[in-house]
Formats: structure tokens, C-alpha cells, sequence
């Protein structure tokens, strides 16, 4: 795995869940700049996802299984959209909550796919 892509997919979703858990301390629901910043972290999810399947495909193999690895791979790269429609339909400061737990989740994620591939 590339470690800096794991590193800024990581960061760019803490800071993702700081700024929706942000605008949850406010009372705020999710707003369309939440939104574009999920579509930034789930683009960086997704590049990952393709680094990490060409990787596979050019025989590298992961310290702790194939299978889990891609596992965890989907897993990062579904978590933050499926929290972002989560938020649409609760619109209340509780859907801000779910954008934050997403990324929050998603940053947890890239640790683990770190420690899967061998880092």
C-alpha cells in the first residue's frame, strides 16, 4: 500500500469528523459543503481502493491475508457514503453526528488496513 495515501485518507477524514462533529455541537444538520467534503474523503477512499487491487493484481500480497484485506478495502471505501445518506435522512444535528462517526470510522479503518498490509 502507498503509506502516504493511507496517511491523508486517515487525516482528511478526522478532519472530516471534526468539522461535522463541529457543526453538531452547533446544532446544525449536515449542509451541501459537508457533502462535497465526503465526496473529497470517499475519492481518496476510492484511489485507494484501485492502488490497493492493482497491487494485488501485480502479485504483492498483504502480511495478514488477501481476503481481509480486501475486505477492510471495501469497507473503507463504503463507510463515509453510506454515513453521508444516513444524514440525508435524519436532517437534524444527528445526521451531522453520523457524518462525524463516519469519518471518525474511516479513519480507524485506514490504521487497520495499514497494519493488514505489513506497515
Amino acid at each position: 500500500m502507498l503509506d502516504a495515501l493511507t496517511v491523508v485518507t486517515a487525516v482528511t477524514a478526522l478532519l472530516l469528523a471534526v468539522w461535522c462533529g463541529w457543526a453538531a455541537y452547533r446544532d446544525q444538520p449536515t449542509k451541501d459543503w459537508h457533502f462535497i467534503g465526503m465526496a473529497v474523503v470517499s475519492l481518496l477512499a476510492a484511489v485507494q481502493l484501485v492502488v490497493g487491487v492493482v497491487q494485488l493484481a501485480r502479485g504483492e500480497k498483504p502480511e495478514q491475508g488477501t481476503a481481509i484485506f480486501v475486505a477492510y478495502l471495501l469497507g473503507a471505501f463504503g463507510c463515509v457514503p453510506a454515513a453521508g445518506f444516513m444524514s440525508l435522512a435524519e436532517r437534524s444535528r444527528w445526521g451531522s453526528v453520523t457524518a462525524a462517526a463516519g469519518g471518525v470510522v474511516l479513519a480507524v479503518l485506514e490504521v487497520r488496513l495499514y497494519d493488514i498490509w505489513g506497515g
